[in-house]
């Protein structure tokens, strides 16, 4: 009985460490990582790859706009999909902060909204989770007006 108590509270013991051990991620590399994933996703918007863009986002993605939120990837790709149309693209943006969890499960990245003369016209944030090893998906876009430093 004893044998089994003592094992028990071993085995208890071993998965409380496994549970509170949380992995740190290397935050340059991390960084480095969802700016190039974020540059991947503006990319689709200079390319007019619509399919590319809907292909970033989680399926329970979030972006806000003037009406308020779209919930979903299907309502966020369909209220997106106009601004794809056309030979050019109605705004161009870039990340110019990102800042990853030290657990590498989420990420923040913000920057500056360009109209097509490259005016500064707003700022984005977004926030992307790994949902798989090396795959980022967009869970929360809210832009604003432009700041004051994002020039």
């Amino acid at each position: 009985m004893r044998k089994t108590m003592r094992c028990c509270v071993l085995a208890l013991a071993v998965l409380a460490a496994a549970c509170s051990a949380r992995p740190r991620v290397d935050p340059v590399s991390a960084r480095q990582e969802v700016e190039s994933v974020e540059r991947a996703f503006a990319a689709t918007m200079a390319r007019r790859d619509h399919a590319a863009f809907v292909r970033f986002l989680a399926d329970e993605a979030v972006f806000f706009d003037n009406d308020g939120p779209l919930r979903g990837k299907a309502k966020v790709a369909t209220a997106w999909a106009p601004l794809f149309e056309g030979a050019s693209a109605p705004f161009s943006w870039e990340p110019t902060q990102v800042e990853v969890l030290d657990s590498g499960a989420l990420a923040l990245s913000s920057g500056p909204v360009r109209d097509p003369s490259g005016k500064v016209v707003g700022t984005f944030n977004s926030i992307w989770r790994r949902e798989a090893p090396g795959v980022w998906r967009i869970v929360f876009d809210k832009g604003g007006p432009a700041c004051g430093g994002a020039r």
